[in-house]
């Protein structure tokens, strides 16, 4: 985000101040960067009321006990530690234990970055929930047989999705963290963009979930009608190609096969997707995942079990990825499986340089 210019100081003694009009009072307020001296501590309690009613977060620091009334007033009060009062303490929010201001600036860059990790992890876990609502709808409106089982939702939601979304919670603070605009105290943390935005990526994770698994049969002479009607195969339409029956295609390996596919695809777009979400509106390339080497590690372990549960009958233990409902894949079908999920990151992308783009407005025309 571009530097917000700083506005020349203004310095006012407190009887000065309110000798002014309420209006005129209230405009110095709303321009900022105003230095109050010789205030008493009924000042103090006015200047909190009138940013309040601007609707301004009002912080208030003070030590003595004649500054507790404004300290309890204001959104938060902040004690000092050690030189504070004890009836001061009491009033305030939040005690300076070092007595050091530098020291609210490090808390506000903390609490800016738990905020923007909960909102990572809340966002990441929805829109993974959209993609396979989206995949069961498409699927469901098409009349295509399930690409995903009851058994492969719950090893998505379970497996897949928790490591790398705990993982989340441990982003580092942004680079720019610090000079990006307060947020309003009203907004919420799924803001209208955002739901906009993990619907259309959900929307991909959908079309790619069931696109895969719809190419394996079109590969195989299946049209678009016929597998639409899967349940008739055999009575009213026949496989054009000999190799395979309706029996083939539709149950035991044949029916897995291409779930497989479409399970694979989805668990690989998810993991791209929390590579992509250790920041919300930073592009990979300016905030990369190797920042969290937490979420490195709870992408790669989910990824491994993943595989592992799908070649488990190359190491002797087929009854496990049965059991599951997959099957092995073989290099062309793992090379397809990329050529579905990659493209997330370039939605991803181009979704979060739009969100900057809608970020950069207010304050240009503030």
């Amino acid at each position: 985000p571009e530097s917000i210019p700083e506005e020349p100081l203004k310095a006012f003694e407190g009887r000065e101040f309110f000798c002014k009009p309420e209006y005129e009072q209230l405009e110095l307020l709303k321009s900022g960067n105003i230095v109050f001296c010789r205030a008493e501590p009924s000042d103090k309690q006015k200047l909190i009321k009138m940013l309040q009613s601007l609707d301004e977060i009002s912080a208030m620091t003070g030590d003595g006990v004649n500054d507790a009334p404004a300290l309890q007033q204001a959104d938060i009060g902040v004690a000092m530690g050690i030189t504070g009062t004890e009836v001061s303490k009491q009033a305030a929010d939040m005690i300076l234990v070092d007595d050091n201001f530098s020291t609210i600036v490090h808390a506000i860059e903390e609490g800016r970055c738990i905020y923007s990790n909960m909102q990572a992890f809340i966002c990441f876990l929805i829109s993974c929930n959209i993609g396979e609502i989206f995949a069961i709808l498409l699927a469901t409106l098409s009349g295509v047989p399930e690409p995903l089982t009851a058994m492969h939702l719950l090893w998505v939601n379970l497996v897949t999705d928790g490591p790398p979304a705990t993982a989340l919670g441990f982003n580092p603070p942004i680079p720019d963290l610090m000079k990006q605009s307060p947020r309003p105290s009203n907004e919420p943390i799924m803001t209208p963009w955002l739901i906009t935005r993990y619907c259309l990526t959900g929307l991909y994770v959908g079309i790619a979930t069931v696109g895969i698994f719809v190419s394996h049969y079109l590969e195989r002479g299946v049209t678009l009608s016929q597998l639409s009607s899967w349940g008739k195969c055999g009575q009213y339409w026949n496989p054009s190609n000999n190799q395979f029956s309706c029996h083939d295609l539709f149950t035991g390996h044949g029916r897995m096969l291409p779930q497989t596919l479409s399970l694979t695809t989805l668990v690989c777009m998810e993991m791209l997707k929390a590579l992509a979400a250790v920041s919300v509106d930073n592009s990979m390339l300016s905030v990369g995942p190797h920042k969290n080497p937490l979420l490195l590690l709870g992408v790669a372990v989910p990824m491994m079990l993943h595989v592992l549960v799908v070649n488990s009958s190359k190491f002797g233990l087929g009854g496990l990825g049965e059991s599951f409902g997959m099957v092995p894949l073989s290099k062309n079908e793992w090379i397809s499986v990329l050529k579905w999920s990659a493209p997330i990151l370039i939605v991803e992308e181009t979704l979060k340089s739009i969100g900057r783009h809608l970020n950069r407005k207010p304050k240009k025309d503030e």
